[in-house]
């Protein structure tokens, strides 16, 4: 790439410089969302591209001189809200000790230091985001209403649980150390080989203090008691007796049905890193209805230690998993051990400095690491703004090119600085530094993010912090366009349609986000339209035919309402084939949108995506009906309008005949067992009141309701209801709208519900929906 081809997407300022180089500054969320981490704030920035709600509160580039993109490049649009951190400090260390080794200097000016955000089902839906200060506290947060542009809150206090537990210290500063929180991590989504996968977290939060234990913490939610929100303490074990510094998950590998293990990568004070290794069982339990299960965990502090202390402090820690198995120097070893790999032992690559600025040193601090799995390269950004490559990871990692046209160290710090002065408001010169506190990849392959502050090293004058500004930004690295192959391209969107699984707890948006990237760059909709559709008319095999549900025999309690709605949500949204149809859906829509130049194609695209609109709902149509067969005998006269409803739209034109048969099926026996209706099957049978003019509304269009006076009303996507009331929640990626779920049990706190949907049904199928039933986006609320 020469300077003409320079693309940079991203250019936003940020207030607030950055606390200090570190590879979790800046870091992608299961959602889909940008986490910044500032000095007193955590910015979370969500991409544009595949949100459908409220586009017009989007932000575009406002800084610098950045060039104008090239033709069919477009820039990316963000929304952005942020979490704000007050300086008040909640736990006095000196109170609990006042040995020198438990004396916090971070609390003589509180910031923060550093950020890990949950999978997206913890909590019923959305992330949980932990923050750690620098006077050692750790505290939890979740969106109020509205992720994208809305208030975060505080949920939960892990530093304060940390106090409450028991322990087996002699002293009162070990327990103060033990108490003090280093260093926080998140693991992934645990992967049984179980399905449908049930909608369940088995995510860990790990922290490690300066007593050189390591604790393992779960998010609870809201209890069904009410009580809440609330984290649960799982383990804690001694790994050192020195202070552990870093922390990383490796990815969940199924070791037998049931059963999966990580690896817990622990830094220590002296540069060594040792290894905890967690397995997790899942056993079923006793239950009324539909399947539970309970989960058996054990912990394990390996003998081996992945890395010896060698005098050298630890400065950033990843694990990099390579495809095909389950300062101033990068160190890598396989595990487990043996490994699969073609190398053995320990591979210590020393970087070279890329001579861009006066600071330049490759001694800095690492701010992140990515690695490539198509090119097969580690690539390592620096604090100093240089870029670093490791080749040939998985075979024989070595940091020289595999050939002439590989991507180098010295080409990519040049590329790194021409986005730093195309990005700046001045001249650059060779005195001003763009310091990378945070770098990750965008598209998986050439497209990078990262946040640079500039600077003067040899301008000793003092700057304040309110004229720190850093700039999160967004280009291609390398390359030659977008995509470089259309060939490529394909494989890699058959590959992410079809091997997507639900256990990756990952949004659609999340996993989407490089498809939609280079759908939106290029012209891949157009030229490459044939195969596209082709791609997208596949249908997976339809798993909802495989559901059988034991029919309830126990009366109804809360413990059955709670087991039916984790029923629901394990078929609803526990199938990788249903996952695989709703990313379609997306891919569709989002091919629909960008040809509307071409009324022929697009019009092919859009037959695509009401074809697999179609088979959602019938999915959906189906898990609902056996479901209802299942308790019809806790079926109460306040439900017989949903079932009414569910039995109509199973037999409406065009629905599969087998699907019209259990549903006239259901029908009958409801019918016989005295709650039901012998017009249940017929439109009229769920005819719903204009809450403007009180003419009756049969059920005709699963969309909408018009009366014959014109009165046009929404229906909810979940229970196909009128919403005649404010209180909905709108799905971000489809724009689809739903009742906000009632807490407790329903006839409390339902008055915005029309008066036929205030069974204890519906109120349990609206609290299992936390995420879109088409598109399997999460919801957001304004009111």
């Amino acid at each position: 790439m020469n300077d003409s081809d320079l693309k940079i997407l991203t250019s936003l300022s940020v207030p607030t410089n950055t606390t200090h180089p570190s590879s979790r500054c800046l870091q992608w969320s299961a959602e889909g969302q940008v986490l910044l981490m500032t000095k007193s704030a955590i910015y979370v920035l969500t991409p544009e591209t595949g949100v459908n709600f409220d586009s017009s509160s989007a932000i575009k580039s406002t800084a610098g001189k950045s060039p104008e993109t090239n033709e069919g490049t477009s820039t990316l649009g963000w929304f952005r809200t942020m979490i704000e951190f007050e300086k008040a400090i909640v736990h006095q260390w000196p109170v609990d000790s006042q040995d020198w080794a438990a004396v916090s200097l971070g609390s003589l000016d509180v910031l923060l230091r550093a950020v890990t955000c949950s999978p997206i089902n913890v909590h019923g839906a959305g992330c949980i985001i932990a923050a750690l200060n620098s006077n050692l506290e750790v505290t939890l947060w979740g969106a109020a209403k509205n992720h994208l542009r809305g208030e975060w809150k505080k949920l939960y206090d892990i530093t304060a649980l940390l106090k409450e537990l028991p322990s087996d210290q002699m002293h009162p500063t070990g327990n103060t150390l033990c108490e003090q929180v280093l260093c926080i991590c998140w693991s992934p989504q645990a992967r049984f080989d179980i399905v449908p996968t049930p909608s369940l977290d088995w995510s860990l939060l790990a922290t490690g203090t300066r007593g050189g234990t390591v604790s393992f913490f779960q998010w609870r939610g809201v209890t069904e008691e009410g009580q809440g929100p609330t984290a649960v303490h799982v383990q804690t074990l001694p790994v050192a007796d020195q202070w552990v510094t870093h922390l990383a998950w490796s990815p969940w590998a199924l070791c037998g049905a049931g059963q999966c293990e990580a690896y817990l990568a622990c830094a220590k004070a002296d540069g060594t890193v040792s290894i905890i290794k967690v397995s997790q069982k899942l056993c079923p339990v006793p239950s009324s209805f539909g399947t539970e299960f309970a989960v058996e965990r054990t912990f394990e502090v390996q003998e081996c230690c992945a890395f010896a202390a060698d005098k050298r402090v630890i400065t950033a820690l990843r694990w990099v998993d390579i495809p095909g198995r389950s300062p101033g120097i990068v160190d890598l070893t396989p595990w487990p051990v043996p490994s699969k790999l073609p190398w053995s032992g320990t591979k210590r690559l020393v970087l070279q400095r890329q001579n861009l600025s006066v600071d330049s040193s490759p001694l800095y601090p690492p701010s992140g690491f990515i690695h490539i799995v198509e090119e097969d390269i580690l690539l390592v950004s620096l604090f100093d703004g240089s870029f670093h490559v490791a080749h040939r990871l998985s075979s024989d990692p070595t940091l020289t090119p595999t050939n002439s046209t590989a991507v180098t160290a010295a080409s990519l710090s040049q590329r790194a600085r021409q986005v730093f002065a195309a990005s700046e408001t001045h001249t650059v010169k060779r005195t001003d530094v763009g310091r990378i506190s945070g770098m990750m990849a965008y598209d998986g392959a050439s497209t990078i993010a990262w946040i640079h502050e500039t600077c003067n090293p040899t301008d000793c004058s003092y700057k304040h912090d309110a004229r720190h500004n850093s700039m999160f930004m967004v280009t291609q690295l390398w390359g030659d366009g977008y995509p470089s192959e259309e060939g490529r391209f394909i494989v890699s969107l058959e590959q992410v349609l079809n091997c997507s699984r639900k256990v990756w707890g990952y949004s659609p948006l999340r996993i989407l986000r490089p498809v939609f990237f280079l759908l939106s760059q290029g012209q891949v909709a157009t030229q490459s339209s044939e195969r596209l559709l082709q791609i997208l008319q596949h249908t997976p095999f339809d798993e909802s035919t495989s559901i059988n549900i034991t029919p309830l025999s126990a009366t109804l309690t809360k413990e059955v309402k709670r087991e039916f709605r984790n029923s629901l949500l394990c078929h609803m949204y526990g199938w990788d084939s249903f996952l695989s149809l709703r990313l379609k859906l997306a891919v569709a829509d989002h091919c629909w949108m960008l040809t509307k130049g071409h009324p022929e194609l697009q019009e092919q695209y859009g037959q695509r995506a009401h074809n697999l609109l179609n088979l959602i709902f019938q999915r959906i149509q189906r898990t609902l009906i056996r479901h209802l067969e299942a308790l019809l005998n806790c079926v109460v006269a306040d439900d017989m309008s949903f079932v009414t409803r569910v039995v109509v739209q199973a037999t409406l034109h065009g629905s599969p005949v087998d699907l019209s048969k259990e549903a006239q099926e259901l029908a009958a026996r409801t019918t016989l067992a005295g709650i039901g209706d012998p017009r249940m099957a017929l439109p009229q049978g769920a005819e719903e009141i204009c809450p403007a003019c009180r003419v009756p509304i049969p059920l005709q269009d699963l969309a909408t309701a018009t009366c014959r006076n014109g009165h046009v009303w929404r229906r909810c996507s979940i229970t196909s209801f009128i919403l005649s009331t404010p209180k909905v929640r709108t799905c971000i990626g489809c724009s689809r709208k739903a009742l906000i779920p009632i807490d407790g049990d329903a006839g409390t706190n339902d008055n915005h519900f029309p008066s036929v949907a205030r069974g204890w049904i519906v109120a349990e199928l609206l609290r299992a929906v936390q995420r879109c039933l088409f598109c399997g986006n999460s919801f957001v609320s304004l009111v």
